[in-house]
């Protein structure tokens, strides 16, 4: 039986994007909870400015107060060196950067140009070395952009290779917007391959023209193993006008289970956890799988 990882992006890329203040409480809640159904990886938090990212100003003490699963790993975002001097800190075993195929883009989320960013990368990479701490990296933007339209091809394939080559282990690329359609994603991989294994490729994928399991479906057929998603479909991104949520993670694991696809992950715990904070948001999840097992007194 074939084994796809799943990368729960939900307590991070999830809730960084919502406008009402989420407790530490429930973040920490959300953690646990999601650390009892299967999940290995579970993206906890991110270490960025509190000033451009205030949802996640907690982020030292929602690692401090979540129960860490010995078989779940839990990395956190980091923006420059001191994101990663304060993670470290922390206590944190994994790490993900992030930088992007669009230089306006990159300019939005970072203030920063898409060589800045790598610049602040190259700073990171020394520490996570010494620490023995292995590093995830993020390409956004590698379909659409916002601002600058279609993203070349070249450019996403430049800047992948480019993080491999620092030592980054795996590069999640980003249909931030969703705008990608199968056989983009299919022409993307392609092309990828002849560059880098696709051992080291993860796909995130945002559903907002409704394509992101079809855009998985694809990518799985062409050897991709590990899929980037968020419970309840939460997420967005504050500098990504038009962005609607990732794609949610009991709807990719009711395609992969379809499939005969192994996860270890417990659909009925997942969505429940979808429940939970749908709850709390006070607002449906945007799954059909969670609603579809939505208890009818559930007030929205």
């Amino acid at each position: 039986m074939t084994s796809v990882r799943i990368v729960e992006v939900g307590p991070r890329d999830g809730l960084q994007n919502e406008a009402q203040h989420i407790p530490t409480a429930i973040k920490i809640s959300l953690i646990d909870q999601l650390s009892k159904t299967g999940l290995k990886t579970i993206e906890a938090t991110s270490f960025v400015s509190a000033k451009w990212v205030p949802q996640l100003s907690d982020a030292e003490a929602v690692l401090q107060g979540i129960n860490k699963n010995p078989e779940v790993h839990y990395p956190v975002l980091v923006p420059n060196q001191q994101g990663m001097l304060s993670a470290l800190g922390s206590g944190v075993t994994d790490v993900a950067v992030f930088t992007a195929a669009s230089n306006t883009f990159s300019q939005k989320n970072t203030h920063s140009s898409i060589e800045e960013s790598f610049q602040r990368i190259e700073k990171i990479m020394p520490l996570a070395k010494e620490h023995q701490i292995p590093v995830r990296a993020y390409l956004s933007c590698v379909i659409g952009c916002p601002y600058e339209g279609k993203t070349p091809l070249k450019n996403v394939l430049r800047y992948a290779s480019r993080l491999i080559e620092m030592g980054c282990y795996e590069v999640s690329m980003g249909d931030t917007i969703g705008v990608g359609t199968p056989g983009e994603i299919k022409t993307l991989l392609k092309a990828l391959e002849q560059e880098l294994p696709l051992s080291k490729i993860a796909v995130h994928f945002h559903d907002t023209y409704g394509q992101a399991l079809a855009n998985i479906y694809v990518s799985l057929e062409a050897g991709i193993r590990v899929i980037d998603s968020s419970v309840a479909g939460l997420g967005g991104c504050p500098y990504a006008p038009g962005s609607s949520g990732n794609v949610a993670t009991e709807e990719v694991i009711y395609m992969l289970n379809g499939l005969n696809m192994h996860t270890g992950i417990d659909l009925e715990a997942v969505i429940k956890v979808s429940h939970f904070i749908s709850e709390f948001l006070k607002r449906p999840p945007r799954s059909k799988v969670a609603l579809a097992k939505m208890p009818m007194l559930l007030p929205f």
